[in-house]
């Protein structure tokens, strides 16, 4: 988070379970240059862990990858790394990823005058390893009610990957085809092939993505984008 704001020498530390609003929590964030993570997830700080690189860093870094590779062939649509995202007066997440269409192409976000997302992006990941029991549990809750479309939750101890899409208000699961892929319902072409992430077998899985956009619809989404400009 950008650190910007003044008077900050007097404000109490920045801890886990704090409960504070939402200015409150980013005028304590921005005095405390030294922790790299927080969020406020109704109405309580929680203060990320330092990330292992097995549990969380690596499949991070697979996750980046495979929605890069979608974002940079689909004009209109964005993708961030742990950006922090003013969901609702009780609730400033960070996700891990975040892949959103873009507003003036008729995206759920808007970017704030100092640079923050505000609104629910269409798609969140996150990498549960000591954060498990949040990403799968509160935060899930708090997702579903601001209306992110679709969230993907790794749970990297136990090398699973949740993919849920939202359907008439609760989160449902998606399951892989017949050939092991899931395709996004929400950005067209955006294909996973599941097996091949957890297993890190990145080769086969840039070439489903690259059959995703290749294919007619993700065509067809990449125009409707551009109308909407």
């Amino acid at each position: 988070m950008v650190r910007e704001y003044p008077h900050q020498r007097h404000l109490p530390p920045l801890e886990s379970g704090d409960r504070l609003t939402r200015p409150e929590f980013e005028r304590r964030y921005a005095a405390a240059p030294h922790i790299k993570k927080a969020e406020l997830i109704e109405g309580i700080v929680y203060v990320a862990s330092p990330v292992r690189h097995e549990q969380h860093g690596k499949p991070h870094s697979r996750v980046i990858t495979w929605l890069g590779v979608y974002q940079s062939l689909t004009l209109g649509v964005d993708l961030s790394v742990e950006p922090t995202v003013r969901l609702d007066l009780d609730n400033e997440p960070q996700p891990d990823v975040v892949l959103f269409i873009e507003p003036d192409a008729g995206g759920q976000t808007r970017l704030s005058s100092d640079g923050y997302i505000e609104g629910s992006p269409e798609l969140i990941v996150e990498i549960a390893a000591s954060s498990a029991a949040i990403d799968t549990g509160i935060k899930k809750q708090v997702y579903r009610r601001n209306g992110v479309l679709e969230y993907i939750i790794w749970q990297s101890y136990e090398n699973k990957i949740e993919w849920f899409c939202l359907i008439d208000g609760d989160y449902r699961l998606l399951s892989p085809g017949t050939d092991g892929i899931i395709r996004s319902g929400v950005f067209p072409g955006l294909w996973l092939a599941v097996e091949a992430l957890l297993n890190n077998q990145m080769v086969r899985v840039l070439e489903v993505v690259q059959a995703g956009l290749n294919s007619p619809e993700h065509n067809a989404f990449v125009q409707q984008l551009q109308k909407q400009e």
